[in-house]
């Protein structure tokens, strides 16, 4: 896979929507689709403060781009790009920023809506709920493939990816 094609990062830093565009326009491009995934202040009737995402960077990192090439080679795509947030997000920044571009808009949103899924699906980042009457709880998930595992003790309940 052309590593010109695609942008991807796991970063504590805040997210700018104007690097991922930036990166997947390109003159071959009629579509150009960007999804932000930003923090709300409510989950299931509850007020939320604000949300702690924690990976293991390389391993996201790794993941992510797979994910990115995944989509790349089943689609009409041009370019794609995914970033990912870790640390401490606060109400209204984003978490998690993809773009995609492709010919037609159809492929460009396509390919965008495919990346965010399969991000949410399987990319190992943990997030940790902290709501306003002070409870803070970690988002169940997806298990980390076996294959991504490392031998050691098991993750404690309810912060699989």
């Amino acid at each position: 896979m052309s590593p010109d094609r695609i942008l991807t990062r796991v970063t504590d830093e805040p997210l700018r929507d104007a690097e991922l565009v930036g990166f997947v326009t390109v003159p071959e491009a009629g579509g150009v689709v960007t999804f932000s995934g930003v923090v709300r202040n409510h989950h299931r009737g509850r007020t939320v403060l604000r949300i702690d995402y924690e990976a293991v960077e390389a391993l996201a990192s790794r993941k992510l781009r797979e994910l990115a090439e995944e989509v790349l080679s089943s689609t009409e795509v041009h370019r794609v790009a995914a970033i990912h947030r870790t640390g401490t997000v606060e109400i209204g920044e984003a978490s998690v920023i993809v773009a995609a571009s492709a010919s037609h808009r159809e492929e460009a949103f396509r390919a965008a809506r495919t990346l965010i899924d399969r991000i949410k699906e399987v990319l190992p980042v943990w997030k940790h709920e902290h709501f306003a009457d002070g409870e803070k709880r970690w988002a169940p998930g997806c298990a980390v493939p076996a294959a991504d595992r490392s031998p050691g003790p098991t993750l404690e309940a309810g912060r699989e990816c």
